[in-house]
Protein backbone atom coordinates (compact mmCIF):
# COMPACT_ATOMS: atom_id res chain seq x y z
CA UNK A 1 0.00 0.00 0.00
CA UNK A 2 1.19 3.55 -0.94
CA UNK A 3 -1.19 6.01 -0.69
CA UNK A 4 -4.39 7.34 1.70
CA UNK A 5 -6.63 5.56 -0.28
CA UNK A 6 -5.23 2.30 0.15
CA UNK A 7 -5.05 2.47 3.84
CA UNK A 8 -8.99 3.84 3.96
CA UNK A 9 -9.88 0.74 1.83
CA UNK A 10 -8.37 -1.67 4.37
CA UNK A 11 -11.09 -0.07 7.06
CA UNK A 12 -13.37 -2.38 5.27
CA UNK A 13 -11.95 -5.24 7.06
CA UNK A 14 -12.67 -6.50 10.37
CA UNK A 15 -9.19 -6.40 11.71
CA UNK A 16 -6.10 -4.24 10.92
CA UNK A 17 -3.48 -5.74 8.09
CA UNK A 18 -0.88 -7.20 9.72
CA UNK A 19 1.76 -5.45 8.39
CA UNK A 20 0.24 -2.19 9.84
CA UNK A 21 2.72 -0.60 12.41
CA UNK A 22 1.49 -0.17 15.87
CA UNK A 23 0.96 3.62 15.10
CA UNK A 24 -1.27 2.10 11.88
CA UNK A 25 -3.10 0.20 13.97
CA UNK A 26 -3.73 2.80 16.26
CA UNK A 27 -5.32 5.22 13.53
CA UNK A 28 -6.86 1.92 11.85
CA UNK A 29 -8.91 1.19 15.39
CA UNK A 30 -9.75 5.46 15.47
CA UNK A 31 -10.84 5.87 11.98
CA UNK A 32 -13.34 2.82 12.71
CA UNK A 33 -14.70 4.38 16.08
CA UNK A 34 -12.58 2.69 18.32
CA UNK A 35 -10.56 4.95 20.89
CA UNK A 36 -10.02 2.48 23.23
CA UNK A 37 -8.49 -0.11 20.79
CA UNK A 38 -6.19 2.77 19.14
CA UNK A 39 -5.36 4.09 22.49
CA UNK A 40 -4.48 1.09 23.88
CA UNK A 41 -2.01 0.43 20.77
CA UNK A 42 0.34 2.65 21.68
CA UNK A 43 -0.53 3.66 25.93
CA UNK A 44 2.29 1.11 26.59
CA UNK A 45 4.90 2.57 24.67
CA UNK A 46 7.21 5.75 25.25
CA UNK A 47 8.87 6.15 21.51
CA UNK A 48 8.51 9.60 19.98
CA UNK A 49 6.31 8.22 17.47
CA UNK A 50 3.40 6.82 19.41
CA UNK A 51 3.21 10.12 21.33
CA UNK A 52 2.69 11.57 18.56
CA UNK A 53 -0.69 9.19 18.40
CA UNK A 54 -1.57 9.29 21.84
CA UNK A 55 -1.90 13.06 21.40
CA UNK A 56 -3.83 12.87 18.52
CA UNK A 57 -6.03 10.70 20.41
CA UNK A 58 -6.40 12.95 23.40
CA UNK A 59 -7.11 15.75 21.24
CA UNK A 60 -9.87 14.36 19.49
CA UNK A 61 -10.78 12.97 23.31
CA UNK A 62 -10.79 16.52 24.11
CA UNK A 63 -8.39 16.26 26.75
CA UNK A 64 -6.35 19.12 25.65
CA UNK A 65 -4.19 19.47 28.28
CA UNK A 66 -2.77 15.88 28.07
CA UNK A 67 -2.95 16.11 24.79
CA UNK A 68 -0.76 19.18 25.08
CA UNK A 69 1.73 16.68 27.03
CA UNK A 70 1.87 14.19 24.54
CA UNK A 71 2.38 16.62 21.66
CA UNK A 72 5.49 17.91 23.85
CA UNK A 73 6.64 14.43 24.62
CA UNK A 74 6.75 13.51 20.80
CA UNK A 75 8.49 16.93 20.36
CA UNK A 76 5.53 18.89 18.51
CA UNK A 77 2.90 21.39 19.54
CA UNK A 78 -0.62 20.79 18.63
CA UNK A 79 -1.08 21.49 15.11
CA UNK A 80 -3.68 24.14 13.92
CA UNK A 81 -5.42 21.72 11.55
CA UNK A 82 -9.37 19.92 12.34
CA UNK A 83 -9.03 16.43 13.67
CA UNK A 84 -9.56 14.59 10.19
CA UNK A 85 -6.58 16.39 8.34
CA UNK A 86 -4.40 15.72 11.49
CA UNK A 87 -5.16 12.09 11.25
CA UNK A 88 -4.83 12.21 7.38
CA UNK A 89 -1.14 13.82 8.27
CA UNK A 90 -0.73 11.02 10.36
CA UNK A 91 -1.45 8.40 8.49
CA UNK A 92 0.99 9.43 5.35
CA UNK A 93 3.77 10.17 8.04
CA UNK A 94 3.34 6.57 9.27
CA UNK A 95 2.40 4.72 5.93
CA UNK A 96 3.30 6.61 2.83
CA UNK A 97 7.31 6.54 3.52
Amino acid sequence: MKNIAEFKKSLEKDSPDSHFSVQLRALWYDAKGDWNAAHNQVDHLSDTSSARIHAYLYRKEGDLWNADYWYAKAGEKRPQLSLEQEWEELVQRFFIR
